[in-house]
């Protein structure tokens, strides 16, 4: 039994002739973040405190859909949503809607600690930012050009877009309409897991949504059981299509395989992401109470890097 720690920076259509000026700043952003990530563990902090900690730098980055880059809803507006989940209590936070909150993830542990429920959302969840005194910005800091011009793109393809989709051409004949290879203004949602070396575990998750999403919508990342979750035997974190993540239950399906059938988190993790949800949906990071890490995806890519205590260290886009 050690401490270990993954994250992911979104999991999607990442194409490998992504150029460095696009794909070195993600990459640098998830070797900082978990090098935050182990430092805090081995200062002895608690898995919350850590999984909370790094999702909030990585909310800071705008290379990332979520806080700072997170993506536009059809009416070019944020709706951020988070979630944080401990294992052995599963106490658990979560909110949607946000519009000012600069870290989410944060809010949704106020949730958690200082309300008698698990969930908020929209004006609710303004209104208790406020009243909590978390630090809000003007909606306008959210709205980078990069995700104007990437709601622009979608509207004019009428799709709604997951995290990393390529942008479209420009073409008239729609048999000519292709992925363009660049990774153009491609951005994913992220996530943290992590354990101490006594076993305790804790999950947080944080997203912008869907590119050019109907108001409202609510994905996976604030389901417990889809998105995020965590027990006595494992923290998840997901990523990737959220309609997809939720019909398959993916988070909790990951601990039922354990606890039920007595698999191990690599072969619990593997199933559900190959066997439950469809091709090119779904991303994880999960690392169970004696330290295994596993971050199986079923699409192209996912950012993703982990950290164990026996002295592993792995950064990665695409298939190894």
């Amino acid at each position: 039994m050690g401490w270990a720690i993954a994250l992911h920076g979104g999991a999607g259509d990442i194409p490998r002739s992504m150029p460095p000026e696009r794909r070195e700043p993600r990459e640098a952003a998830l070797r900082h973040c978990l090098q935050i990530g182990v430092d805090a563990i081995k200062a002895g902090r608690s898995p919350l405190d850590v999984v909370e900690l790094v999702v909030r730098e990585l909310e800071d980055n705008p290379h990332f859909n979520a806080g700072r880059g997170s993506v536009l809803t059809s009416n070019g507006t944020v709706e951020m949503e988070a979630c944080v989940m401990v294992g052995d209590t599963k106490k658990c936070g979560a909110v949607s809607g946000l519009t000012t909150v600069k870290n989410a993830v944060s809010l949704a542990r106020l949730v958690m600690e200082k309300t008698p429920h698990i969930y908020l959302g929209f004006d609710g969840a303004e209104q208790f930012a406020r009243e909590q005194g978390v630090e809000t910005l003007d909606s306008s800091h959210f709205i980078t050009p990069e995700n104007v011009e990437r709601l622009k793109q979608a509207k004019e393809a009428n799709k709604v877009q997951i995290d990393y989709t390529q942008p479209i051409q420009r073409v008239e004949e729609e048999e000519e309409s292709a992925s363009l290879p660049n990774g153009d203004s491609q951005i994913g949602t992220v996530g943290c897991v992590a354990v101490d070396s006594s076993g305790n575990l804790a999950a947080a998750t944080s997203t912008g949504g869907l590119v050019n999403k109907m108001a409202g919508r609510i994905g996976d990342t604030p389901i417990i059981g889809a998105g995020t979750y965590a027990n006595s035997l494992c923290a998840i974190s997901a990523t990737g299509k959220g309609e997809a993540i939720i019909r398959a239950t993916v988070g909790r399906d990951v601990a039922a395989l354990m606890e039920y059938k007595g698999l191990s988190l690599e072969k619990a993790a593997a199933y559900v992401v190959g066997e439950c949800a469809p091709i090119g949906t779904v991303g994880l990071v999960a690392v169970s109470a004696n330290g295994q890490v596993t971050m199986p995806f079923n699409t192209n890519g996912m950012f993703r890097a982990c950290a164990t205590e026996d002295g592993y260290t792995h950064v990665g886009i695409w298939q190894d």
